[in-house]
């Protein structure tokens, strides 16, 4: 039976830090007297009772929903809050917690969890929908399109599921030999009625949406150590761009499954496209901007501990959280640090934007929720 690795990142033991020593606020100034401020509107435990035992594991990315932002935990469930003010409108209870990302389609939100079941559920109330039992731990989060919600399963198996009753439609099974594994699961990318998805034996794969029968199949990450493709592919035009853990990024080409371009330096989570560049979160701790014509390298950021996290882009600024560290905002352009918040024992969810309403939402890895604002703000001239 294979054996699950937590990621060092996960495993960490960084200290003692109080809820509120995320509240004060971190600033930079530049020769323009601007300030870029970054400060909490408020902050939630999500747990309904301290974790005294293990630590677990928190990565869920919060899901914006109407004025609600729903957070999943790894200990005891989703809870449900004010987005203006971080008050609880409702809580659901799940064994073992919801550890993935989830997916959020009108008032319904899809996720997997860790009690071996995936949920689809009403997500103004909290009000379970349907329950899929997959018999494993659900570690990737689902996609939806067209009625079908697609997800894999932490046994290797893929699912495509009605997402209106919750009735398989179909399944892919893989047969993964190899004794270690990173936790975690690709997220599937879908385009032109294909789906791709990357495997914990190293390999990608491109399905039919419909039937799920296989078009091809290439084995990107031959390492005998971490063969895993967790990052989620994601395509760009007629191209592929996905991670292997302790591997590479590839450029592959999406009718053939063929290389086309590959850059030394693994990665656990998907890159960022924006414009002619992509930002990639790489597993050696750090941040690239490459050219996402060749993977030429523009600039780099050096975290000092840990990993990144997935990048998200706000009002010209890089955003991502440290494994082992803060919440960093860095210059799409030059790379340069604009501003970070500490909260605490690292960040392991990929943030959540509110661009319109300056405002960032992560969970901490003590399952914590935050609300930050941030920006350039005027500062007087002495």
């Amino acid at each position: 039976m294979k054996i699950i690795l937590l990621l060092s990142l996960f495993l960490s033991t960084l200290g003692c830090s109080t809820l509120n020593s995320g509240l004060d606020k971190w600033s930079s100034l530049n020769s323009n007297q601007r300030e870029y401020q970054v400060k909490a509107a408020w902050v939630r435990r999500t747990t309904e009772k301290d974790n005294l035992g293990f630590r677990k594991i928190n990565r869920m990315t919060p899901v914006l929903a109407g004025d609600l932002v729903i957070q999943g935990n790894g200990l005891d469930g989703l809870v449900a809050y004010d987005r203006k003010n971080g008050q609880e409108r409702w809580r659901l209870p799940i064994a073992n917690g919801a550890e993935p990302s989830a997916t959020l389609i009108r008032d319904r939100l899809f996720v997997g969890a860790s009690d071996g079941n995936f949920y689809s559920i009403e997500a103004s109330t909290g009000k379970v929908q349907w329950t899929f039992e997959t018999k494993s731990e659900n570690l990737a989060a689902p996609l939806l399109d067209e009625g079908i919600v697609y997800f894999l399963a932490g046994n290797s198996v893929f699912y495509a599921l009605d997402a209106v009753t919750g009735r398989q439609l179909w399944l892919h099974s893989r047969q993964d030999t190899s004794v270690f594994s990173i936790r975690g699961g690709s997220q599937a990318a879908l385009h032109n009625g294909h789906l791709y998805v990357g495997f914990s034996d190293g390999s990608l794969v491109a399905l039919n949406a419909k039937t799920g029968s296989t078009l091809w199949e290439t084995q990107l990450n031959r390492n005998k150590r971490f063969r895993d493709i967790d990052a989620t592919p994601v395509v760009d035009g007629n191209q592929i761009y996905v991670a292997g853990y302790d591997d590479k990024l590839y450029c592959i080409s999406t009718d053939k499954g063929e290389t086309l371009w590959r850059v030394d330096g693994g990665g656990y989570s998907a890159v960022t496209i924006i414009g002619d560049k992509m930002l990639y979160p790489t597993t050696q701790g750090e941040v690239w901007a490459l050219n996402k014509s060749n993977g030429e390298k523009i600039w780099s950021y050096k975290l000092k501990e840990g990993i990144a996290t997935q990048i998200k882009t706000y009002k010209g600024a890089a955003v991502f959280g440290e494994s082992q560290g803060s919440l960093r905002f860095l210059d799409l352009n030059s790379g340069k640090q604009l501003g970070s918040f500490e909260p605490g024992r690292g960040i392991l969810s990929a943030p959540q934007v509110d661009e319109k309403a300056g405002r960032i939402y992560f969970i901490s890895g003590e399952a914590n929720l935050y609300a930050v604002d941030a920006g350039w703000i005027k500062t007087p001239y002495f």
